[in-house]
């Protein structure tokens, strides 16, 4: 696939049926925020609130990841890109499998050429497993930094997975503090 635009990329994307989870979408969850973000979060895929609206995170989980956000003054609306591995749902929120992954990473791998984020931040184990290193270890690597082609990337628990175990959320808080001060060294933008 050659280089789309953004608008390019989006309606094509919008139409894609490269695998059968076009079937039954209601909606392709493409992305959302700013086009020149210097941060980019990349969650697994959408969930049953993110298909029915058509942006990633806006259940329970993307509330609290909202939240979190809030803690170190980032934000979808005004300094940050979010998306997903996959761009429509997997049945009953299951793990997208590899062939999904295959069909969706031109997508993404448009997104992050047109953005050229500074930091990658991998919300979870699916996405750090195929954007980091395929061996990631969430319990044990989250909030470490990893760097390929020049982009620093690093992972943090799904925000899904902080709701089913709260016990995780000071580690994540120190993950967030770790997030804004490798911001605040190496981004451009005032954060």
């Amino acid at each position: 696939m050659s280089m789309l635009n953004w608008d390019e990329l989006e309606n094509q994307c919008m139409s894609c049926r490269k695998c059968p989870l076009c079937e039954e979408r209601t909606n392709v969850v493409f992305g959302v925020g700013p086009r020149d973000a210097e941060v980019l979060f990349i969650g697994e895929g959408p969930g049953e609130n993110e298909d029915l609206q058509g942006e990633p995170f806006v259940g329970r989980a993307g509330k609290l990841l909202d939240e979190m956000l809030e803690i170190i003054d980032l934000s979808r609306e005004k300094n940050i890109y979010i998306a997903n591995m996959v761009k429509c749902r997997p049945p009953k929120n299951r793990d997208p499998l590899n062939t999904e992954q295959d069909a969706c990473m031109d997508w993404l791998r448009n997104q992050v050429a047109l953005l050229k984020p500074k930091i990658i931040v991998c919300l979870g184990r699916i996405s750090a497993m195929r954007i980091i290193k395929e061996d990631f270890k969430i319990t044990q690597e989250h909030g470490r930094w990893f760097e390929k082609n020049g982009v620093q990337m690093m992972a943090l628990f799904h925000p899904a997975a902080l709701l089913r175990d709260p016990r995780r959320k000071p580690e994540t808080f120190d993950d967030l503090k770790t997030l804004q001060a490798k911001i605040n060294e190496i981004c451009d933008h005032t954060y």
